[in-house]
């Protein structure tokens, strides 16, 4: 008798034929799990044949590019999903290996309605999981993971006939073609290249080389043991590593990317980080000129200058300020037809005429190349000192159990939709609005913000706050929305504070 699929233990006969998968695997807009901790290769042929069933279920024609990154076990894990995928009936067109971007360009280049992506993607190793979509440039959202996890966790999965395989060549090439088109640098520029011996090693330096950028290699062999550090460029380490390159080398700026590169990270010509919020306003400032009237997306974690900066007002911007997430932020560009979408972990959303909506850490590069060759006057460095200067937090994450997070949110997101009812305020200024679509961001008169949103991935609230004025007025928006958060006894410590 078949166990429950949460219950089979590894190091058991039962685990080298039957399904185990936790749950918790299916996240708001990807499905992530330790392997072979949480799911095992059947389990992942039970995705397989899951994600094939709900194509089937939606009416969606039955063909998927599937691909893996770079790491020493996704190849396995692929092939266990493609075999899920076959018994479902769908027909297989197997990329190879792959950056996430190129997996969602291949639904563009091969005509291929879904798209499956094998990734861990800036996880550490010892991590796996699938990014996937079904309407271009879409991924998976909340309803659609939900469903997804009901069909696979309630063995759901039909088998059928028609499945076939087919390994598809020439879409890394056909990608980078499409990236640079006939682009080529004006303007000598020296970068450093970061992929931490990830995917992207791949595929940074000969993009750089193709528009005539000169590179300055920093762990640019591929290493799927990572041995200098996981690539993920919000992290500190990295970050730093990358600072250290352009000192160094006295290169214009570096450039680094994760681990499945679809997220970009910027250091300076003076070795300053540009957190990606304030590097999609300098991003936006020159599209607005380009583009005047443009619409950009902004995650509700990120600065206040999508809206209040003078540049971008000038040339008739308009901000929407939208739910953290890679798929909710894809969707929400898509919806409004926005020019792009920006989101603080350094997810980009470049939509037409400059990309095709989804992120994409390599259009990045070369957006920020072409932007440099526009501004042949400016250093990197100058271009983020002319920015507003704002005091911002960083990041900050009180605990706040899995089981507990939303409740808990739900009357925090009231008791400030309430305040502003009652004529509030934050450190000491008064509350414009609150936006509601993801926790509470509570706008300020002077554009200053905080905000107190749920974690989607750990046991977490999230809480961020910026003046435009001053650290003092950033420190007082602070405690003042702290003291509203701490009206719920569940909320815990701070991971780290201001």
């Amino acid at each position: 008798m078949s166990k429950p699929l949460n219950q089979v233990a590894q190091n058991t006969w039962e685990f080298l034929y039957q399904p185990m998968i936790a749950p918790t695997g299916f996240r708001e807009y990807d499905a992530r799990w330790k392997f072979p901790d949480e799911i095992n290769l059947p389990g992942i042929t039970a995705l397989g044949l899951g994600l094939g069933t709900q194509m089937h279920a939606r009416g969606v024609d039955p063909v998927i590019a599937v691909a893996n990154d770079y790491r020493d076990y996704s190849l396995s894990v692929k092939n266990a999903l493609i075999v899920g995928l076959i018994q479902a009936g769908i027909q297989v067109r197997d990329i190879g290996p792959a950056l996430s971007p190129m997996a969602y360009f291949s639904q563009f280049h091969l005509d291929a309605p879904a798209v499956a992506m094998v990734t861990a993607s800036h996880n550490p190793n010892g991590w796996t999981g699938v990014k996937m979509g079904f309407q271009r440039p879409l991924t998976h959202g909340p309803d659609e993971m939900g469903e997804l996890r009901d069909i696979v966790m309630g063995g759901q999965g039909v088998a059928r006939a028609g499945g076939g395989y087919e390994f598809v060549s020439g879409v890394r090439e056909a990608y980078l073609d499409d990236l640079v088109g006939d682009f080529t640098m004006t303007r000598k520029l020296r970068v450093v290249c970061a992929t931490g011996n990830g995917t992207a090693s791949a595929f940074a330096p000969e993009l750089f080389a193709r528009m005539g950028v000169e590179v300055i290699p920093s762990h640019n062999r591929l290493d799927y043991t990572f041995p200098h550090y996981n690539p993920n460029p919000e992290a500190m380490e990295m970050l730093h590593d990358m600072a250290a390159s352009v000192k160094d080398s006295g290169a214009d700026f570096a450039l680094g990317f994760d681990g499945d590169g679809d997220r970009c990270g910027v250091v300076d010509n003076e070795g300053e980080e540009i957190f990606a919020d304030k590097m999609g306003v300098i991003m936006a400032r020159d599209l607005a000129r380009l583009y005047p009237g443009a619409t950009f997306v902004a995650d509700v974690k990120s600065t206040g200058l999508f809206a209040s900066d003078p540049e971008l007002r000038k040339h008739g911007a308009k901000a929407d300020y939208w739910k953290t997430g890679h798929s909710h932020m894809k969707r929400r560009v898509h919806e409004l037809g926005a020019l792009a979408g920006f989101e603080k972990s350094g997810h980009y959303f470049l939509a037409e005429p400059i990309g095709r909506g989804y992120d994409c850490g390599m259009r990045v590069a070369v957006e920020i190349c072409k932007l440099m060759d526009r501004n042949p006057e400016m250093s990197m460095a100058d271009l983020r000192r002319a920015l507003p200067v704002t005091y911002a937090t960083p990041t900050m994450s009180p605990h706040c159990a899995d089981t507990e997070k939303y409740q808990v949110l739900d009357r925090l997101v009231k008791k400030l939709v309430a305040r502003h009812a009652g004529g509030g305020s934050l450190g000491g200024v008064k509350i414009a609005d609150v936006v509601t679509v993801n926790g509470a961001r509570v706008m300020l008169e002077n554009g200053g913000w905080g905000l107190v949103r749920a974690s989607s991935n750990t046991p977490n609230l999230v809480v961020v706050c910026e003046s435009p004025e001053s650290d003092a007025q950033m420190r007082a928006i602070f405690a003042d929305l702290d003291a509203v958060i701490r009206t719920e006894q569940s909320v815990g410590d701070y991971d780290q504070t201001i």
